[in-house]
């Protein structure tokens, strides 16, 4: 894959901060305040701010770069075999949103020639956001972070969002694995990814996903130095299944692969 120029980089960069900053104006005024929730065909929920924000970066993006394609959790796929496609998750943690839990994000990618260059995780109610260029590094809020420097599972902080994402099966893995770690958490949606990059924590092990809910999260974790693929190691993109293992060095991911392998 070719990388991107300086020049490319920051041109996407300021475009993705933009409608950043929009998405984080229609959706942190509703926080907290009455919001008419629908049940999808998954029965997942969701709400108008969801399809709002969604409808409006899809409309910027559109506007913007009418050649690109378009990823979205509400609105479906456009031209996703386009040299330039950008996948957006409006709200990354509805049910968060709606019960006035703060860790739920905006998630914003783009992807150049199938793989995730440019991702940016935006916290709007902890007014934090991650910002990851695989060939130019992580930033949050501006300034550069790293993974932790952690490469033994027994001294890892594992974090992943609930119990209810995994099949029996890989329930069965990631308790074995986690259980050897040094401590496993839970919650957090997109927050636990932002948290690797900036080294609090060292690993998320996660299934059940689709690719508008780590794409943006795979360059902010590797530009800051970790490691994040599928649970067989390879690398994320359009296609990529429901799981995923983000670690904060090659040695603790080589790890935590090894281990979600055994029967």
């Amino acid at each position: 894959m070719e990388s991107l120029s300086a020049a490319e980089r920051k041109q996407f960069e300021a475009f993705a901060t933009s409608i950043a900053d929009n998405a984080r104006a229609l959706s942190l005024p509703r926080f907290r305040r009455p919001v008419d929730v629908t049940l999808k065909g998954d029965m997942s929920p969701v709400t108008a701010v969801d399809r709002g924000v969604e409808s409006m970066l899809r409309e910027r993006i559109e506007l913007a770069w009418p050649e690109h394609g378009l990823l979205g959790e509400e609105y479906g796929a456009t031209r996703v075999d386009a040299e330039f496609v950008w996948s957006i998750d409006p709200i990354d943690g509805t049910r968060s949103f709606i019960s006035g839990w703060p860790l739920w994000g905006t998630l914003i990618a783009l992807l150049h020639r199938g793989r995730p260059v440019l991702g940016v995780l935006d916290m709007p109610a902890l007014d934090e956001r991650w910002i990851g260029h695989v060939a130019a590094g992580t930033t949050m809020n501006g300034r550069p972070c790293r993974t932790s420097a952690c490469e033994r599972l027994a001294s890892a902080t594992i974090y992943t969002t609930t119990p209810d994402m995994f099949t029996p099966d890989e329930w069965r893995r990631f308790d074995r694995t986690s259980r050897e770690a040094y401590t496993r958490r839970f919650g957090g949606d997109c927050y636990g990814y932002g948290m690797l990059a900036s080294g609090h924590i060292d690993a998320v092990i996660e299934a059940n996903l689709m690719p508008y809910d780590y794409l943006a999260i795979a360059p902010v974790v590797q530009a800051a130095g970790g490691v994040v693929t599928d649970w067989e190691g390879r690398p994320l993109g359009l296609n990529s299944g429901a799981r995923v293992v983000a670690a904060a060095t090659p040695a603790l991911h080589a790890a935590l692969i090894e281990s979600l392998a055994k029967d």
